[in-house]
């Protein structure tokens, strides 16, 4: 993700790339190409480098999931606003740290999860509050791959070796493990570097309902899964299913929520998330919002009118009703730059305006803390329960 989001952010008016940081130098030779070429760019394996550079405002942290905390808020305390990847953190125990630097610092921080800034996000959003689905009781998102790339099976550089890589920068915190470049370019695939499926995907799915209908998160947690194709070594599954109940609050009533996620799907490409109501339905991408509405009945009908209807009906047959549509489509125009434009676009006017974004720290942890304790649920076959008002575990 970091070549894309780096292409990205240069794509914004006023935006110049300064430096890079990589622990192959593979990737830091590639950089020189292929941003250096007018200018050269720093190039190191030291992001320490980069963030004593005072030519440099933010940062972009596009790192494996373990090194997320510590990168941001070295950032956020040298004075960078920092674009952070999602999950926001590897695990629970790490996200009050990073809101609390935020906070101390006052340093714009976006989470990258970029269909938050979407144009089907926000026509979702829009739609849900005007009431056109009726009541919320129940949502499901689902994300489906069918590939090896999609499955984190990445290309390995034939010149991978110690020399190449810093191996001990990469592992950090991490356990100890000999030079192994499976593990560091598919690091995804491993819970000491990654946060699984779940953390991965699950966490676009739970910031875009979040986002829609105003939530802060579940309450009680469950989760399932397994490793049914990608045997490969890896330790995290390729297939996920996670079940979540939301508390009633100002925003939404009571509602269950289904999500999935499957590497070996044979429908491949299919990603979506569904909110179904008491009226109707609204199906979500970044870029299209379906909404399929039910015939409904006035509760408050006259039952005198009812009674002579009826008795109409049975001498002439029921009389037909002029209905409105049953499917509407909300398409973005062609053309539309896309979601991790918007994303960018609000990331450096948040840095340049002063203004709130729309992912920082708070909305990220409370996107990325259902995910991970779904790895929590599957790893002791446990169901877990959430505070997502104080962001805390509860008993």
């Amino acid at each position: 993700m970091g070549t894309i989001d780096a292409n990205t952010a240069i794509g914004i008016d006023g935006v110049k790339l300064i430096a890079a940081c990589d622990l192959y130098d593979g990737r830091l030779t590639k950089a020189q190409e292929e941003w250096g070429e007018e200018e050269p760019i720093v190039t190191t394996r030291d992001y320490r480098e980069i963030l004593a550079r005072d030519d440099v405002d933010a940062v972009i942290v596009a790192v494996p999931d373990h090194w997320h905390r510590k990168i941001s808020i070295d950032a956020m305390r040298a004075g960078k606003a920092v674009y952070l990847e999602k999950p926001m953190v590897h695990s629970l125990d790490e996200g009050p740290e990073l809101i609390r630097v935020q906070n101390d610092t006052g340093q714009t921080l976006e989470v990258g999860s970029q269909g938050m800034s979407s144009l089907g996000n926000e026509k979702a959003k829009e739609l849900y509050e005007q009431g056109v689905i009726g009541e919320l009781n129940y949502a499901e998102g689902f994300w489906a791959r069918n590939s090896p790339n999609g499955a984190w099976q990445y290309e390995i550089p034939e010149d991978a070796s110690p020399e190449t890589v810093d191996w001990d920068t990469f592992l950090g915190d991490a356990p100890k493990h000999p030079f192994d470049p499976v593990r560091f370019f598919r690091w995804r695939n491993y819970y000491d570097y990654g946060t699984g499926v779940s953390g991965d995907l699950f966490v676009h799915l739970f910031s875009s309902l979040h986002f829609v209908v105003g939530s802060n998160g579940p309450n009680k947690i469950q989760a399932t899964g397994g490793l049914r194709f990608w045997k490969d070594g890896r330790d995290a599954p390729d297939v996920v299913l996670g079940m979540f109940d939301y508390p009633e609050t100002e925003h939404h009533p009571p509602f269950n929520l289904s999500l999935r996620c499957n590497f070996v799907d044979g429908t491949s490409g299919s990603t979506y998330l569904r909110l179904v109501g008491n009226e109707g339905s609204m199906d979500i991408t970044w870029t299209e919002v379906t909404v399929r509405l039910n015939k409904k009945s006035d509760p408050n009908e006259d039952p005198f009118a009812k009674a002579k209807e009826d008795e109409r009906a049975a001498a002439y047959g029921e009389r037909k009703q002029m209905l409105p549509p049953s499917e509407s489509v909300y398409k973005a125009e062609e053309g539309y730059w896309g979601a991790h434009v918007d994303h960018f676009h609000n990331f450096f006017a948040g840095i340049r305006e002063g203004r709130p974004v729309v992912e920082d720290a708070v909305f990220g942890f409370r996107a990325a803390a259902p995910a991970l304790i779904c790895n929590d649920c599957l790893a002791d076959e446990t169901i877990v329960r959430w505070d997502p008002n104080n962001m805390r575990l509860s008993s």
